[in-house]
């Protein structure tokens, strides 16, 4: 029998921390988006255009290193307060790699690093009920 490998997603547009589900440790890293307020202020200083297609980019980048990882995984929970997990979700969906990947969508606020594992943990500890 193939272990069930588990990935907890707490995300918005400028963070994501990415937590591997295992039964006695958890291990977390952190992608962050190069969408920077200084980033933000540089671009809308020259165009407001220029700033929409430069965000544009960067997100892109930043939805493709989450995606990267999301490829090790069978199982994963996208969580946290903004539209960023719908988008991410949305991209996944149009890739063919990711058909055989289960991705879930949860609604979370901002959290501590304590209570996104323990969302983490208690969201897998219900999907083996």
């Amino acid at each position: 029998m193939i272990k069930s490998k588990k990935l907890g997603i707490w995300m918005d547009h400028s963070n994501a921390h990415l937590m591997e589900f295992r039964s006695r440790t958890m291990t977390t890293t952190k992608i962050e988006s190069d969408f920077t307020h200084q980033v933000k202020q540089s671009s809308l200083d020259k165009s407001e255009n220029l700033m929409h297609n430069k965000e544009q980019h960067m997100l892109t980048d930043y939805f493709k290193k989450i995606a990267d990882v999301i490829k090790d995984y069978n199982e994963v929970v996208l969580f946290g307060p903004a539209e960023a997990k719908l988008e991410l979700k949305n991209i996944l969906k149009e890739d063919r790699h990711f058909d055989k990947i289960k991705i879930e969508i949860q609604s979370a606020n901002k959290m501590t690093e304590m209570q996104e594992r323990l969302f983490v943990r208690e969201y897998f500890a219900t999907q083996l009920v």
